[in-house]
């Protein structure tokens, strides 16, 4: 799995969730919890890290992986998308994504970051990044992102069960994209990372 980019984290396992390796883990949430582990990858704070087991994920569901379509939009502009900092980077619309869950229709803007476009690792990497109705609940209030690969073709899998939280989550001194207004999805996404709560029995 590529290098997360932006990432954030989860909940309690009172509420569900799957923290560490108390359950069958997919090899997303592996690698997350790897990550996470290791403090010369890790966002969280040298306090934090020392207690941490691992990260509260939503039980894998596969309503959550679909099939969108995607409409490509070439000649969009670069815009500036603000951050959680003073930072401010430029992205570009590289199109729209079409798909269903569970019947229901929605739309969601996939984006290209012009400073990652320029790297031979993350020249083909897509950014999504979406707000739901479980924000401030049951995941990061500031909403999740989703890492994709521009696809040969115009369809691609969007799998919620991936969604991750923004480095900012964990630890203030990470600058992280907010997210635009017209991600925001009318539903819950119960899938992917829970937000980060720190519990006196870490």
């Amino acid at each position: 799995m590529k290098k997360v980019l932006f990432l954030g984290l989860l909940v309690a396992m009172s509420c569900g969730g799957q923290r560490g390796s108390g359950v069958q883990q997919t090899d997303f949430q592996k690698e997350l919890n790897a990550e996470f582990k290791d403090a010369t990858t890790s966002p969280l704070t040298e306090k934090d890290l020392k207690t941490f087991k691992g990260l509260d994920f939503f039980p894998f569901n596969t309503i959550y992986a679909v099939e969108a379509v995607l409409t490509r939009t070439p000649d969009s502009d670069w815009f500036d998308m603000p951050t959680t900092r003073e930072r401010i980077d430029k992205y570009r619309v590289f199109g729209i994504l079409n798909f269903e869950i569970e019947g229901v229709p929605y739309v969601l803007e996939v984006y290209q970051s012009e400073r990652l476009m320029q790297t031979e690792e993350y020249a083909n990497h897509l950014f999504l990044p979406f707000l739901d109705k479980t924000n401030g609940i049951e995941t990061y209030g500031g909403g999740r992102y989703i890492d994709l690969d521009i696809p040969p073709t115009d369809t691609i899998t969007l799998d919620f069960n991936k969604a991750y939280n923004p480095y900012c989550a964990y630890n203030s001194k990470y600058s992280c994209p907010l997210v635009p207004l017209q991600n925001y999805l009318e539903r819950e996404i119960k899938a992917g990372v829970k937000k980060f709560m720190k519990e006196e029995t870490y």
